[in-house]
């Protein structure tokens, strides 16, 4: 015998589960959306400083180990540009990464649904059969 429980139960679950569906497209472009970005920008904060690039521009002209004399600032300066121009290429390369990862979590839900209408359901064979006729 079915209880009252049961059957309240399972219209919320329902209920719920069908609000969630409705709901998750708005959810996924606004809310998810701001906190993807914010993910982003921490994850290209946290590479910028483990490459610790501003720190390498800041002290681009100062010498190295204490070497005063114009061939220890020349020296300090190459190689310190040089380890710019590298770390700037391994930053460039994160944010390229970033900026996919914010256009493929912009995409993926247009890409899902085009996946189950178009080629789960057929429905391009189905107009150029529809067309065709005519």
């Amino acid at each position: 015998m079915v209880t009252n429980n049961f059957i309240a139960y399972s219209i919320k679950i329902l209920g719920e589960t069908a609000w969630d569906i409705l709901f998750f497209p708005f959810w996924w472009y606004s809310y998810g959306l701001v906190e993807r970005a914010k993910s982003i920008i921490a994850f290209l904060d946290h590479r910028q400083k483990s490459l610790a690039l501003l720190v390498w521009i800041k002290n681009i002209h100062k010498p190295m180990y204490g070497q005063e004399d114009w061939r220890g600032r020349v020296i300090s300066f190459l190689m310190r540009l040089t380890q710019v121009i590298i770390r700037s290429i391994m930053m460039l390369f994160w944010v390229i990464v970033g900026i996919t990862l914010f256009f493929i979590w912009l995409v993926l839900p247009l890409f899902v649904v085009f996946q189950i209408f178009v080629i789960q359901f057929d429905i391009i064979s189905l107009f150029s059969k529809y067309f065709q006729g005519t």
